[in-house]
């Protein structure tokens, strides 16, 4: 095996057309995110990416987007949801390709100054799995890092009429009552001039709910970028004319990612957001997408105080199922990581998580 550098876009979305378990956080597009010379990103980013395939007899195995990240608490070079690996990769397969990708960002490390190197890999959580990481020295992270370790989908290669009786009773009874008012309408745009819309909702959220939103540059760079492929839509939930729901949504390579979203009290009885998802899922229906990824899972019954709790029962209502993944993984280069570990640590418990 060997790994090198990918510069062609064709290359590297085909290859991950052929695999099952992927987000869009390997996409190229969330690279031309997170590239140099793109707008602020709010995910305090260095500005720098690396996109590498693992190349098995000149034959593609598995690509991994690393991208730096610099924060206060230290430098450190992330894989989010990756390596991704071909279908027919097996453990020790997986295990050679994460040992060629370690020495490679162990040599960018020095380079740029980074004092670990973070994982979020999207292999299911089993003790196979796990063991890859443990066998390589990887040590569990405290914290997810921007990229989620369990999340919520719904298959909807179904049948309109299949998909609201899969649902829970009441959800399906909200959609209905919100579907027959005639004050509240959804709105589909994919015109940027929305994000501006969007962004007057989620500020009012943030300021209810206490917590840093994403920036207005973040918002409208990953907007526009995935827009350019037609990957990007709002949606809005309205009553009476004035917008109380949003959301971004992503649609890659056949998966629709509810992946930004805010709603406002106000009008709450009116259920609005609930039939603001359904019209997303049949948007993303229209697209030909066969999978729901609803972004973020906890279990509500085993943490029922996580802030994620409230908004998973929500999610858990249009039916569908869990998806668990290893945690996400830290491999150690410098005694700087300990810096950073203990104010994660810290913050992750202050914020229950």
């Amino acid at each position: 095996m060997e790994i090198r550098e990918i510069t062609n876009k064709d290359e590297w979305e085909d290859f991950l057309g052929g695999c099952t378990e992927k987000t869009f956080l390997q996409s190229w597009n969330w690279g031309e995110f997170c590239a140099p010379g793109a707008p602020a990103s709010g995910l305090n980013l260095g500005n720098k990416i690396w996109r590498f395939g693992i190349f098995d007899n000149e034959k593609l195995v598995s690509v991994a987007m690393a991208i730096k990240v610099l924060a206060k608490r230290g430098t450190f070079l992330f894989i989010p949801h990756g390596p991704v690996f071909s279908e027919s990769s097996n453990i020790a397969g997986k295990k050679q390709i994460l040992e060629l990708i370690i020495i490679r960002l162990d040599e960018i490390a020095k380079e740029e100054k980074a004092s670990f190197i973070r994982i979020s890999p999207l292999l299911l959580k089993n003790e196979e799995n796990n063991r890859i990481f443990e066998d390589l020295n990887f040590r569990p992270s405290p914290m997810h890092s921007s990229a989620y370790e369990a999340t919520w989908k719904l298959d909807i290669f179904f049948e309109e009429g299949e998909l609201l009786k899969n649902m829970r009773k009441t959800t399906r009874y909200l959609i209905r009552k919100a579907t027959e008012n005639q004050d509240i309408s959804i709105e589909i745009s994919a015109d940027p001039i929305n994000i501006e819309v969007y962004q007057k909702l989620n500020k009012a959220v943030s300021k209810r709910q206490n917590f840093i939103p994403f920036s207005d540059s973040s918002i409208k760079n990953e907007f526009e970028i995935f827009k350019k492929d037609n990957q990007a839509v709002f949606l809005f939930g309205k009553y009476k004319g004035e917008t109380v729901a949003g959301a971004m949504v992503i649609f890659w390579q056949g998966i629709a990612y509810y992946h930004q979203a805010a709603s406002v009290g106000k009008y709450s009885k009116f259920s609005i957001p609930y039939l603001l998802q359904w019209r997303a899922i049949l948007e993303a229906k229209r697209r030909g997408c066969k999978i729901y990824d609803f972004w973020g899972f906890t279990d509500p019954e085993k943490f029922p105080h996580h802030p994620w709790a409230g908004p998973t029962l929500f999610k858990m209502g249009f039916g569908g199922y869990k998806e668990e993944y290893v945690q996400t993984q830290d491999f150690v280069l410098s005694p700087k990581y300990w810096f950073n570990y203990i104010i994660e640590l810290i913050r992750a418990k202050r914020r229950g998580l």
